[in-house]
């Protein structure tokens, strides 16, 4: 279905939005405070270069699909549909100035205060997390003096365009989210884009802030981590095209969502060692790899994060479920579980540990050794089932994703305190009574 939408910023997103809009059939205005790109949008012309848009704006132009203007309360009046595109420059400090966001919220909300119909404000616009509840939102309903989710909407709608391809990126997006308070917003907008292929991602108006800051980090890992690796492989005359040629073509682990769920540190025998050795030899050889440099240090970081989580607590009497570096192994060497019993156990704490991969009897050579070297008094602490380790413990301690957590639940109790650190699914945390928290949820 065609909808009247107001495209707020005619720069590069806002060109690219608005062309792209008229494009799949919509009737959109342009708005901007510089005359020049309003008479240029009016006109069918371009005010940015950008690969296909030029011929798409005069062709939407001739439809009489795509106009121009600089007057805001038209552009409201004329639309049921407002989206801001304004520039969120970063300052010095790091802070984002969001001195354009603010003026044209107060434009839109004193056109609301003339408008008897339903209107949704749509920010595209990068910002923060938080942005539209502290900002937009307040500032609208006070020019408007009406209420966000009754008298008008607001929905956040990240863009995922790249110069130089902004046209195909926005007519062929891999994602497609929409943030909202209310289902009936954002099913307005996901009307509007109901051409778009790729998946549909309905979620909280602060994840739809915050998911272009996460790609954006990504994408900058991403190219650091090549240079790096690109670097040191020249260092060490390895061809660094078939390197990265043969790492690209592993689609299961390599170029893959495996890794990117959040949870507890990593560990084992192979990661941390050999990023270790990787950045040992970088140094041998007189390269500064600083991203190489920090993964560890990051990593260490974050089971300190763990260990704060469980001390803020307070409870002496702790119970570790799952133990070895992984579900389903037994492999105990650089677990990132058997750190924390160390520090706990330093600390003064009193502790059972249940996994039902382990068995002291069972270990052997080097795996056997690690763990009789940290924690040298380990058989006192190993526990021979679940249900007993539940019934010594005040706070229960996920270690690992292969914990059941269905089998969990049949023996909490009402003081008990669960802490995940392995980031279980939505449907399979755990209410205990005592409180349930997570390392990053």
């Amino acid at each position: 279905m065609s909808r009247s939408i107001s495209v707020f910023g005619l720069g590069y997103v806002g060109s690219v939005t608005a062309g792209c809009l008229a494009h799949q059939g919509h009737r959109v205005i342009g708005v901007d405070v510089n005359h020049s790109k309003v008479e240029l949008f009016e006109s069918g012309r371009s005010p940015i270069i950008e690969p296909g848009l030029a011929g798409l704006l005069a062709d939407e132009n001739r439809t009489g699909r795509l106009r121009a203007t600089a007057d805001a309360a038209t552009a409201v009046m004329r639309t049921d549909i407002s989206m801001l595109c304004v520039g969120t420059p970063g300052l010095r400090n790091g802070s984002l100035d969001l001195g354009h966001v603010e003026p044209v919220c107060r434009e839109i909300g004193e056109a609301l205060r003339r408008k008897d119909t339903f209107h949704l404000v749509v920010l595209r616009s990068t910002v923060l997390p938080g942005t539209a509840e502290s900002l937009v939102i307040p500032v609208l309903e006070q020019a408007s003096g009406k209420r966000a989710g009754k008298d008008f909407g607001v929905c956040v709608n990240p863009e995922f365009t790249r110069e130089g391809t902004a046209v195909a990126d926005f007519l062929s997006p891999a994602v497609t989210v929409i943030g909202a308070a209310d289902p009936a917003h954002s099913a307005i907008l996901r009307a509007v884009y109901a051409w778009a292929p790729g998946r549909f991602f309905e979620t909280t108006i602060k994840t739809a802030e915050m998911i272009k800051y996460v790609n954006n980090s990504w994408h900058a890992v991403k190219v650091s981590f090549a240079n790096e690796i690109g670097t040191l492989a020249k260092q060490l005359t390895v061809d660094a095209e078939a390197l990265m040629e043969i790492f690209m073509a592993d689609t299961t682990l390599n170029i893959a969502s495996t890794y990117l769920k959040p949870g507890l540190a990593f560990g084992g025998s192979c990661l941390p060692k050999d990023v270790r050795a990787l950045t040992y030899r970088a140094n041998e050889v007189g390269l500064r790899l600083p991203l190489l440099d920090a993964v560890l240090r990051s990593n260490e970081e974050h089971l300190e994060r763990a260990a704060a989580l469980v001390r803020r607590y307070g409870q002496k009497k702790l119970g570790m479920l799952g133990f070895s570096f992984k579900a389903d192994t037994d492999d105990l060497r650089g677990s990132p579980c058997v750190l924390l019993v160390k520090r706990f156990l330093e600390e003064g704490r009193e502790l059972r540990i249940w996994d039902e991969n382990v068995a002291l009897g069972r270990l052997l050579g080097t795996n056997r050794q690690y763990v009789e070297e940290i924690i040298p008094h380990l058989p006192e602490l190993l526990c021979r089932n679940l249900e007993e380790t539940l019934q010594y413990a005040e706070l229960v301690i996920i270690g690992t994703r292969g914990v059941d957590a269905d089998a969990i639940r049949p023996h909490l109790r009402a003081h008990h305190i669960v802490i995940d650190l392995v980031n279980f699914e939505s449907a399979r945390r755990l209410n205990a009574a005592g409180g349930y928290d997570g390392i990053c949820w």
